[in-house]
C-alpha cells in the first residue's frame, strides 16, 4: 500500500467524496509520477509531497462534487491540476487538458500513455490559437487554476463555449470585483472550499451566461 493512501482516503472523504481504492491508487500514481518528473523537468515549485498532496491533489479534488457534467476543458492544465485529478476519479466524462508548456504537456502524454486512460486527452496549444479551437470544439463544463483575472478567463473560454456552458474558476480569495464587473452577462454561483490542512481560503466559482 502507498505511504500516503490512507491519508487520502481520509482527507478526501472530508470533502465528501467516496473514492474507490483504485482512484485513490491512481491519483497516488499520479503524485509520484509528477515528483519524478519534476526532478528533471521543474513541472511545479512545490517539491515536498506532503505538500503535494495538500496543494495539488486535495485542492483540486476540493471542486469535484460541485461540477456539472459533462464535456471538460482545463484550460492552463499545467501539470495536470485540476483536469487529470477529474479525469482519473470520473473515467464516464471526457476531459481535455490544454497548456502551451511542452514540457508538461509531455509529462501529461506520458501518464496518460502509462496507465491507459482513455477518457483524456492532453495537448499543446495557446488557447487562442484558432486550428485548436476548431478542433477541439465546445464543451460543457471549462475549468482553471491558472488564471489571475476571472475576466481573462471568461474571455479565454468563450471561443470553447456554448449557450449552455458552465465555466468553473478556481479562486483563493473572493474576487468580489471581478465578479461585479461580469455581472450583467454572467450569473454566478460562488462556493466557498474547505480543503484539509489548507489554512488559505479557497473558493470555486461557477459562471453561466444570462
Amino acid at each position: 500500500m502507498h505511504q500516503y493512501f490512507q491519508v487520502l482516503q481520509r482527507d478526501s472523504s472530508k470533502l465528501g467524496l467516496q473514492l474507490s481504492d483504485d482512484v485513490l491508487q491512481k491519483l497516488l500514481q499520479y503524485q509520484d509520477a509528477l515528483l519524478l518528473w519534476n526532478k528533471a523537468y521543474n513541472l511545479t515549485a512545490i517539491r515536498d509531497p506532503e505538500d503535494m498532496l495538500v496543494k495539488h491533489l486535495l485542492d483540486s479534488l476540493s471542486i469535484l462534487k460541485h461540477l456539472p457534467a459533462g464535456r471538460l476543458l482545463d484550460i492552463g492544465t499545467g501539470g495536470g491540476m485540476p483536469g487529470m485529478m477529474i479525469a482519473l476519479c470520473q473515467p464516464e466524462r471526457s476531459c481535455v487538458l490544454l497548456d502551451s508548456n511542452g514540457k508538461k504537456i509531455r509529462f501529461l502524454k506520458q501518464f496518460i500513455a502509462d496507465l491507459k486512460l482513455d477518457n483524456v486527452i492532453a495537448v499543446q496549444t495557446r488557447v487562442e490559437n484558432t486550428e485548436s479551437i476548431a478542433q477541439l470544439g465546445q464543451f460543457d463544463v471549462i475549468t482553471s487554476r491558472a488564471f489571475a483575472s476571472l475576466v481573462d478567463f471568461v474571455t479565454a473560454s468563450a471561443p470553447y463555449s456554448h449557450a449552455n456552458t458552465i465555466i468553473a474558476a478556481m479562486k483563493g480569495l473572493l474576487p468580489s470585483d471581478e465578479i461585479a464587473s461580469l455581472a450583467a452577462e454572467w450569473s454566478c454561483d460562488s462556493i466557498a472550499l474547505q480543503v484539509p490542512r489548507l489554512p488559505e481560503q479557497r473558493h470555486l466559482l461557477l459562471l453561466k451566461q444570462k
